[in-house]
């Protein structure tokens, strides 16, 4: 039987207001509120909370025979609960259905898995210790930024114990291969790799308005036509869209909603089923080995990094970022650890791509500012600021060997407590099981030692 899994994302970053020069040790807010108001809510209004109704409609209908899969961002959860608080009602309502399985990812959809492991597995932790406290359900499959992937971010999620991740079917390292299947990684082999399918995911979200495609109009039926007539060792289709593709990209008028309602009846006429990534990984064996000895995503022509580290200022503001990575973790400061987690949204860097000035790329579109240039300048100014900030916990004059030591000490003491939580653990075992089994033997030999009583005359 094959398999459809549906992913939605859900991510904005907390955009940066004009900062400049002389704002550095003088103003510490980075933020533009209005705009991050304005479009977390136009969003909501137009794709979150529409489609999230729709697919809540869906699982009412068709009951556990409709599954997907969500992904969301720590960031974006926090704007949406600033500012569209009933939009997270929503999807506890969903989560409550036990149809929707939510992803593990970093929680400020950064760049810290190409950058600082330990940073990486930090960030990851403390998303998946909000999807649990939000949501009452743990992460088991993880997806990186922008689907980021190659064989060292295989070993680090693996070391985090994921059995399973999503990543894309980039035709380099693909080749002649399907991504219909399910692989394992050659770096992980006990890590299961899923692959989105490009060309189904994009007849959806590029071609379906698009009046001049040769194919247009596509309706539900005809879609699953397509699906069903994949061969039929192919038992997996992975379909990952950003959730603003419906309702904003293509607006409500194009008729993309009741073209989803309608997917899981032309499915199930075809004997197709909905699944999450887990159920799907757990089904189906892997084919095959798949090796990417470089970092690939989903983003642009070249499926590579270049849309955040192509260019000199990029890589710039990248290393001049987690250069102070370690000072932050030191520090206890709340407001300085949250500017940090929002400082490293990959948008940051994505704004300052060159790319659209070579080859057309659509990098500007989503920027808020005039160039590239722009951007970096107006990010630097503001981590000029933040490192100010950092130094003022940590000052330079610390060496790195001193604060390595310091590190150190700390890991070993939180190693420390580990043991001792896990001593503290087996003692309170040991006296449940004294309470259990312990007391009802001693009761026992209590009862024989017991002199009878003697009856009384009459």
């Amino acid at each position: 039987m094959k398999n459809v899994c549906l992913y939605f994302k859900i991510h904005q970053p907390f955009r940066l207001k004009r900062y400049r020069f002389f704002d550095i040790g003088n103003d510490h807010y980075y933020y533009d509120d209005f705009t991050n108001d304005e479009i977390i809510t136009r969003l909501a209004e137009q794709s979150y909370i529409p489609m999230a109704k729709t697919l809540l409609d869906m699982i009412r209908e068709n009951g556990k025979d409709f599954r997907f899969a969500l992904s969301i961002t720590g960031t974006a959860i926090e704007q949406l609960q600033l500012y569209v608080p009933e939009f997270i009602g929503i999807l506890k309502e969903l989560a409550d259905t036990g149809c929707v399985e939510f992803l593990s990812e970093t929680y400020s959809h950064s760049l810290a898995s190409l950058e600082d492991t330990e940073e990486f597995v930090r960030e990851v932790k403390r998303h998946d210790d909000l999807i649990l406290s939000l949501f009452g359900v743990k992460p088991k499959v993880f997806t990186n930024t922008e689907l980021i992937f190659d064989d060292e971010t295989a070993l680090m999620i693996s070391s985090m114990g994921f059995k399973t991740a999503l990543t894309e079917g980039a035709k380099h390292i693909l080749g002649w291969k399907s991504p219909d299947y399910v692989y394992c990684s050659a770096a992980s082999p006990k890590l299961k790799l899923l692959l989105t399918n490009d060309k189904l995911t994009e007849d959806i979200s590029i071609r379906f308005a698009r009046t001049d495609w040769d194919r247009y109009p596509l309706t539900a039926d005809k879609y699953m036509d397509w699906i069903a007539a994949l061969p039929q060792e192919e038992q997996v289709v992975n379909l990952y869209f950003p959730m603003d593709t419906f309702g904003t990209f293509l607006p409500k008028s194009t008729g993309i909603f009741d073209f989803i309602y309608a997917l899981p009846r032309f499915a199930k006429e075809r004997g197709i089923a909905f699944a999450t990534p887990s159920e799907a990984a757990a089904r189906i064996k892997p084919v095959g080995e798949l090796s990417v000895p470089y970092p690939l995503s989903g983003t642009d022509e070249a499926r590579d990094v270049s849309a955040w580290k192509g260019n000199a200022i990029q890589r710039e503001a990248l290393h001049k970022l987690y250069s102070v990575s370690e000072r932050v973790n030191l520090c206890s400061d709340r407001r300085l650890k949250q500017d940090w987690e929002y400082l490293q949204s990959s948008d940051h860097f994505y704004y300052m791509s060159t790319k659209n000035l070579a080859d057309g790329a659509a990098h500007s579109s989503f920027s808020p500012y005039d160039s590239p240039f722009s951007a970096f300048t107006n990010y630097m100014n503001v981590l000029a600021d933040f490192i100010v900030r950092v130094q003022e916990q940590f000052p330079e004059e610390i060496e790195n060997e001193e604060l390595n030591s310091l590190l150190l000490t700390i890991r070993n003491q939180s190693a420390e407590i580990d043991e001792l939580n896990k001593e503290v653990k087996n003692l309170r075992n040991n006296i449940l099981n004294y309470d259990e089994d312990d007391k009802r033997p001693a009761a026992k030999e209590k009862l024989k030692n017991r002199k009878p009583k003697t009856k009384s005359n009459p």
